[in-house]
């Protein structure tokens, strides 16, 4: 229970520096990456479908009352959790696949929000400002990805123990 609620914490500072340093950065376009949803991706992997989900649902709501929320209550929160839970349904399914999850989340993640906000009659959802900017959230997730779905990984995780090889192999060996 520990490091799922460092991972919280962490979960929730990431929130805070999402709103305010990543979303106003001067990037090229109108797009930032989403370190949140990334940081959900890469609990999922760790923990799994189920609590990829729970966590993904329960940083959706809280991400839903910051500022700037101009979408209805509950829409990140539907998004963060299909992406919780797919990721975590991939790795439960191919346990080596990873790395390629982790980039799927951060391409599927900006669709799956659209997909969202146009069934909720979002009105920001118009087909030139998807033209210009998904591709560019887009982008911007699968650049981030790398780095901020390891670190959330390492955390809930937690230290990797290296098995050292045996005095029975070394005797063996012609080294």
């Amino acid at each position: 229970m520990g490091r799922n609620a460092v991972f919280v914490g962490l979960l929730l500072l990431t929130m805070v520096v999402q709103v305010t340093v990543v979303n106003r950065l001067r990037l090229p376009g109108e797009a930032s990456p989403d370190l949140v949803l990334l940081a959900v991706a890469g609990y999922a992997l760790v923990r799994g479908a189920g609590a990829g989900a729970v966590m993904g649902f329960a940083a959706g709501l809280i991400s839903d009352v910051l500022p700037p929320s101009a979408h209805l209550l509950g829409q990140n929160a539907l998004v963060l959790c299909l992406i919780g839970f797919m990721a975590g349904r991939a790795m439960e399914s191919r346990p080596n696949a990873g790395p390629l999850v982790a980039l799927a989340c951060a391409v599927a993640g900006p669709l799956i929000a659209v997909a969202v906000g146009a069934m909720l009659g979002d009105i920001r959802v118009e087909v030139s400002t998807l033209m210009a900017t998904l591709p560019q959230a887009m982008l911007y997730n699968l650049l981030a990805a790398p780095p901020v779905v390891w670190a959330a990984a390492r955390i809930v995780r937690g230290p990797v123990t290296r098995s050292s090889l045996s005095s029975g192999y070394l005797a063996r060996s012609r080294v």
